[in-house]
C-alpha cells in the first residue's frame, strides 16, 4: 500500500467522503473535516443534551476547553498514524512496537481527559447529564475510531 493511501484514509477519519479521489493537500483537508465534525458536534450535543439557559451558559465555556484538549491528542493521533504511514513499507519490530506503545499511551491519555473532565461537567451540570454527555462522547468517538480502524492497514509481516 502507497503512504499516500494510507493517508487518503485520514479524510475518512471525520467520516466524509466528499474529497475523496481529488488530489489536496492532506493536513488542510483535515483541519477542514475537524472543523466541519466540531460543528456537527456542538449541535448533536446541544439537541441531545437539552441544557437550561444555566446548565448552557456554565457548560460551553468548559467544553471548549475540554475540545482544545481532545484535539490535542487527535493532533498527536495524527501524527502517529502519518508515521506509521511512513514506515509501513518498511516496519521493523522496533518501529512496530513504537507505534503500538504510542497508540496505547494515546488511549490511557484519552481517557485520563474524560476522566478529569467528567468531574469538572458535574460542577456545572447534573451528575446524570455529565454522565450522558460523556456517553454521547463516545458514541461519537466510537464511530470516528471505527472508521479509523476499517481504514487503517494491518501492519504487514515482513514475509508479506
Amino acid at each position: 500500500m502507497k503512504k499516500h493511501a494510507i493517508l487518503v484514509f485520514l479524510g475518512l477519519l471525520l467520516m466524509s467522503t466528499s474529497a475523496q479521489g481529488q488530489d489536496y493537500d492532506v493536513d488542510a483537508y483535515i483541519e477542514m473535516l475537524r472543523s466541519d465534525v466540531k460543528t456537527e458536534k456542538i449541535a448533536i450535543i446541544t439537541e441531545v443534551m437539552d441544557f437550561t439557559e444555566e446548565e448552557s451558559s456554565a457548560f460551553w465555556p468548559m467544553y471548549r476547553e475540554y475540545e482544545l484538549d481532545f484535539s490535542k491528542l487527535g493532533d498527536q493521533r495524527i501524527a502517529l498514524i502519518k508515521d506509521y504511514a511512513a514506515h509501513y513499507n518498511e516496519m521493523t519490530d522496533e518501529k512496530a512496537k513504537e507505534l503500538i506503545s504510542t497508540s496505547i499511551k494515546l488511549q490511557e491519555k484519552r481517557l485520563s481527559l474524560q476522566k478529569k473532565y467528567f468531574k469538572s461537567f458535574q460542577k456545572v451540570l447534573p451528575t446524570i447529564k455529565a454522565a450522558k454527555l460523556i456517553q454521547l462522547e463516545n458514541q461519537i468517538n466510537l464511530l470516528i475510531d471505527l472508521q479509523i480502524a476499517a481504514e487503517l492497514p494491518l501492519i504487514k509481516e515482513a514475509h508479506e
